[in-house]
Parts: structure tokens; sequence; C-alpha cells
């Protein structure tokens, strides 16, 4: 098995639902985000998934989310989007783009912080 790993990012402002603290407050963050897909084979050029298609298809699903007020996407509209439920709609939607028979989203990683990480996985 092969396992690739790309790291990217984004900012956008949020609050969270049904918490007892400052982060019911609105606030933002400049997330980084770390997905990672494994395969079993490699194509005739001795890639898995070139890395350029992962950095598209994960940044063009987080322009979805960048500069914007997360609260107000459809996905979250009665979901609190903590890193937690981040983690988990970028995972289902980076699966839906990606997997076939060779390529599985194994993980997504969402840092809220240089120190505070959240991460979905099947």
């Amino acid at each position: 098995m092969y396992r690739l790993t790309i790291k990217t990012g984004f900012a956008a402002a949020h609050n969270l639902i049904n918490y007892q603290g400052d982060c019911e407050n609105l606030h933002g963050h400049n997330w980084k985000v770390e997905v990672t897909v494994t395969a079993s084979e490699l194509d005739k050029a001795g890639l898995a998934i070139d890395f350029k298609v992962l950095k598209k298809e994960t940044n063009g699903l987080l322009d979805e989310l960048d500069h914007k007020y997360i609260n107000q996407h459809e996905y979250f509209k009665d979901l609190s989007p903590s890193s937690e439920n981040i983690s988990r709609y970028l995972f289902q939607k980076l699966s839906k783009r990606l997997n076939n028979e060779n390529i599985r989203v194994e993980r997504v990683g969402v840092w809220e912080s240089d120190n505070a990480c959240a991460e979905y996985y099947e």
C-alpha cells in the first residue's frame, strides 16, 4: 500500500453551537488541512495519484469555505461547525470526488491552531 498526504488550508469565521464559552462567539481561524489517501497500485509514471490532482480537488472544495462564515454553509445550517465536523464534511466530499478502485481517502485532519487538530476517518 501507498499513503500520500497533502497539506493546504483556508481562512474562515465560525461560532460553535451549544457550546458554553468563548468559542460560542463569532471568531475565525486560519485552518490547516491535511488529506491522506491510500493506493494499492501505481500508474505507468510511478504515481498513485498526482499531487496536483489531489491538491486541485481539495482546494476546489476548500473554496466553498474560504473567507466565509461557515455557519451559513448549507451543510452546517443545523450542525456546529467544529473542527471535527469540518473534517468529516471534507472527508465525505473528497471521498465522492476521489475514491475509485485504487484510491481511497484515508483521513482528513483539520488544524484550527498549531496545537489542535481533529481528524475524521472511516
